[in-house]
């Protein structure tokens, strides 16, 4: 498949999956129950945190976190005292468990008294290619507060090899723009040039069928040369793609 070929089909998928049918069925219904940035911010942050296994288990277990936080995320992170805490006693998604999730509170809670909120801290670290550097110096700042070590591997870090899905795709949600109403672009300090695809085993696979990822592993190496492939055929938007990949491996099982 040549590159005009592979872009116009490419292109047609995302026309048929970047459309508001998408979010019945994605983690991303999550941040669009709530209308406040920081409120979206934090609900998505918290699902794409978990977002990992099974679809229908990551909404159902997002949709109980933000119950449990009184369905105000940015409030909670903000107000909450020790003991309020203890309600996220039992929350449990696969390897993340209440301790983490206790964790993540406070590191939250910490990033927008002394860093300004999520998107200052993206933003002040990115680069003009990508934002790989930046998560890593998220990673930093986001474990300042007092942890176990253990939870420090629910925040991926792309200098250690890993290709960072998650954080990649909460990325993708809060920087994208467009008319379709899937993804919220409430970041206008970030381009779309510089996102980068979320890879998993799906979009990974399909992106090998297509001819446009040949490394094995889903790694920091990998999503790199993904990224070439896609700017090539999107240079401003390359991670509409996503919807494409994604589309094509877990809805027509391509």
């Amino acid at each position: 498949m040549n590159q005009e070929i592979l872009k116009e089909f490419l292109d047609e998928k995302v026309q048929l999956y970047n459309n508001p049918c998408f979010i019945e069925s994605d983690p991303i219904q999550v941040p669009h129950l709530f209308n406040r940035k920081e409120d979206i911010e934090i609900a998505g942050f918290l699902t794409a945190t978990i977002a990992w296994g099974n679809r229908k288990m990551i909404i159902n277990n997002a949709h109980k976190l933000m119950n449990l936080m009184g369905n105000s995320p940015y409030d909670f992170i903000m107000e909450h005292q020790e003991h309020h805490l203890d309600a996220l006693d039992g929350f449990v998604h696969r390897t993340f468990n209440s301790q983490d999730c206790k964790t993540f509170i406070k590191a939250l809670h910490h990033i927008y008294v002394y860093h300004n909120g999520l998107e200052t801290l993206f933003t002040q670290n990115q680069q003009n290619e990508s934002m790989q550097s930046s998560i890593t110096e998220f990673k930093k700042v986001f474990f300042e507060v007092n942890h176990l070590p253990r939870t420090t591997k629910h925040i991926s870090d792309p200098s250690k090899g890993s290709a960072a899905k998650r954080l990649n795709m909460f990325l993708r949600w809060m920087v994208r723009h467009d008319t379709n109403g899937v993804d919220f672009g409430l970041w206008k300090s970030i381009p779309t040039a510089v996102l980068s695809c979320p890879l998993d085993v799906h979009s990974g696979t399909i992106a090998r069928k297509l001819g446009i990822l040949t490394r094995k592993q889903n790694d920091a190496v990998a999503l790199n040369e993904l990224d070439i492939e896609l700017r090539l055929l999107d240079p401003i938007d390359p991670v509409k793609y996503d919807f494409a990949l994604f589309g094509l491996g877990v809805f027509e099982g391509f």
